[in-house]
């Protein structure tokens, strides 16, 4: 018996066939695409299926037989690449591939065993029906292939035109506005497929670089109006100068969460000194700090810090608008004399880190090539934490003063990879090694800050430095949901819970102050180059940016996520669901319709989403004013009296 028997169909049809029904697995089970109703299902189901008609019918416009049959042969091997890269890539950051990513290829060779970790023994199966067509057109080539008349031809395009028209129409029933609105790259996917995602997505790529090229400065006073109307820049007095004049350490603490802190794992602290920390008269802890970045990941959340703008929704900004011009924060206490410099035992090619520093006028770069790095004192990334700070204190001993210096750490990053020697706790045990590890990188980061503080006090420079630690994103994704909710003892995380994830910690540390506290309040990272340019008592003639001062008690309410999502003080809007963010529960639920009357029940589900849609429509505002800055390159076009400044100097 033979093993492959001669099929009765076209191979065009069967290619279409088994590609879709192998796409559709990977939607339903390897992507994390949640579903709400039968008619999300529906068009998740059918969406891979109308792709694949569509691509591999193009093959009847062949008429040779041996093209028609290499193409079929070499786009379904495309194809799965295509498919396959995109799981890879979101086994580790929920999320799908973007043109300007590919772009950034530089990266790839910095990322190492990172990659390896996510690709599985098992993808060799995903190119099973790759092989099965592979053979079959190379077995059965004269009889497989199809000779269309011109109208077949045109019928058969017709049909799989049909077909996507019906998606298309299907999805937009299903999400109104979901073009025009599309924040949310898991939304497109689930509604019109992955491929038409991308196609979509080189449609938006190509508008937005044109963007810059007929950009004019018009856009300047529509968004200072804004800015003007919604968010109010005034300041806290009580803050005002209160560093003034003091060195500024900040430390980018590579992937560190908030739920860690004052947390345990196996009976052990997960970060003591940190929960030490939070409690010192002399430290302002923000326990409701938001990171915001986009997938550019540690590069989004310095883009944020030093302009309070967002990064972008799709790439990384520091790769696609690295020479742009910016009113940074490194810029402005410049002008205060300030030098500032950057310290990361890494690539200065990584993330265009090079290019965008001299955009932000940032003056010194200390990378890999600054420290003594061998097999010993490095793993994963990189140069280790412990010895990374204990190299850095001579070159902050040299600065002249004052500064600002930014330190990058590298050892809690993914796969959080540990020597037996570096270890302090053991690995929590769940169904996820990423997890698992997690906290033992944690806590020696924990440890490396601590011994920074020491070598800080020991230096010298301690008193006359304010340090600011925040966590630059999250390091446990999605995906890792299940073994989160055991650690968490819930029993899921619900979209709410995935939102409540995204905070970071956040700790302004000035030695002497004592009135420190933990704060409550909402904020995000687009809000610390006002808080920082405050505290150093720096005004601002002209600025135009996102965030606020974060002491300061008259503050918008809200904080956007690069997503569309947002944070309020009293609610948190995901997914499409507006929640209560004490309770965690959606708010239709958490009216009482028992002891009010239908009628109250009912007015008073119309004003919490009124609420939420007001909201909502400021974020969706404030995200397009900032990408809209960044893609024209518009500040190029605003005096924010640089030059006199310069003049006088």
């Amino acid at each position: 018996m033979k093993f492959f028997k001669k099929p009765k169909v076209p191979l065009y049809i069967l290619a279409a066939i088994l590609f879709g029904l192998k796409t559709y697995i990977v939607y339903r089970f390897m992507f994390n695409i949640g579903i709400d109703n039968s008619m999300q299902e529906l068009i998740l189901f059918i969406n891979p299926f109308v792709s694949a008609f569509l691509i591999f019918t193009i093959a009847v416009w062949f008429n040779k037989t041996s093209r028609q049959m290499k193409y079929i042969r070499y786009m379904a091997l495309f194809a799965s690449l295509i498919v396959w890269a995109n799981l890879v890539f979101y086994r580790q950051f929920t999320d799908f591939i973007t043109i300007p990513q590919l772009f950034m290829g530089s990266n790839m060779g910095d990322l190492g065993s990172s990659i390896l970790t996510l690709i599985k023994p098992y993808d060799v199966l995903f190119f099973a029906d790759v092989i099965i067509i592979w053979i079959l057109s190379k077995k059965y080539e004269g009889t497989l292939s199809v000779q269309y008349p011109k109208s077949g031809k045109v019928g058969a395009v017709a049909f799989s035109l049909v077909l996507l028209a019906g998606n298309f129409f299907l999805a937009e029933m299903e999400r109104p506005q979901l073009f025009t609105r599309a924040f949310d790259r898991e939304y497109l996917v689930k509604n019109i497929g992955l491929f038409n995602y991308h196609v979509y997505d080189i449609v938006v790529h190509s508008k937005t670089e044109s963007q810059r090229v007929f950009a004019d400065g018009n856009e300047i006073p529509e968004i200072e109006e804004f800015i003007e109307t919604n968010i109010d820049h005034k300041r806290s007095e009580e803050m005002f100068g209160i560093a003034e004049d003091k060195n500024v350490i900040f430390i980018n603490a590579e992937s560190l969460q908030e739920f860690v802190i004052n947390n345990e794992v196996n009976g052990e602290e997960i970060t003591p000194f940190l929960n030490g920390l939070a409690e010192d008269e002399d430290t302002y802890y923000f326990e409701n700090f938001y990171e915001q970045t986009g997938q550019g990941n540690t590069s989004d959340s310095e883009f944020l810090v030093e302009n309070s703008l967002y990064p972008l929704s799709r790439g990384a900004v520091f790769f696609t608008h690295g020479g742009n011009e910016y009113n940074a924060f490194p810029e402005l206490i410049k002008e205060e004399g300030y030098t500032s410099s950057v310290l990361h035992a890494n690539n200065k090619s990584f993330w265009n880190r090079e290019g965008m520093y001299d955009s932000l006028e940032i003056d010194n770069f200390y990378g890999e090539e600054a420290y003594e790095v061998s097999n010993e004192n490095s793993i994963g990334w990189g140069l280790k934490d412990k010895p990374f700070f204990e190299q850095s204190i001579k070159y902050l001993e040299s600065m002249e003063q004052p500064f600002y210096s930014k330190f990058i750490t590298l050892t809690n990053h993914f796969p959080f990879e540990m020597n037996e020697e570096d270890t302090s706790i053991d690995k929590f045990d769940s169904n996820s090694n990423t997890l698992n590890n997690y906290f033992p990188a944690v806590r020696y980061m924990d440890e490396a800050i601590e011994q920074f503080f020491q070598d800080l006090k020991d230096s010298g420079l301690y008193e006359d430095s304010v340090i600011v630690i925040m966590g630059d994103h999250i390091g446990i994704s999605a995906n890792h949901n299940r073994a989160m909710a055991q650690y968490l003892d819930k029993e899921e995380i619900t979209p709410y819970d995935q939102v409540q994830l995204q905070r970071v910690p956040l700790f302004v540390h000035i030695p002497g102050h004592g009135e420190g506290k933990v704060m409550d309040e909402v904020t995000g990272q687009i809000d610390l180059k006002p808080t920082m340019l405050n505290m150093l008592g720096i005004e601002q003639e002209k600025d135009i940016s996102f965030g606020n001062d974060m002491f300061s008690e008259d503050r918008k309410d809200y904080i956007a996520l690069r997503n569309g999502d947002f944070v309020s003080e009293d609610y948190i809007k995901t997914m499409g669901v507006c929640y209560d963010r004490e309770t965690g529960e959606p708010v239709d639920d958490v009216i009482d319709e028992e002891t009010s009357s239908e009628q109250e029940a009912e007015q008073q589900k119309e004003q919490v989403a009124s609420a939420c849609d007001s909201i909502q429509e400021k974020v969706d505002q404030e995200l397009a004013y900032s990408d809209s800055i960044v893609y024209g390159d518009l500040f190029r076009f605003v005096d924010f009296g640089k030059d006199q400044a310069k003049e006088e100097e």
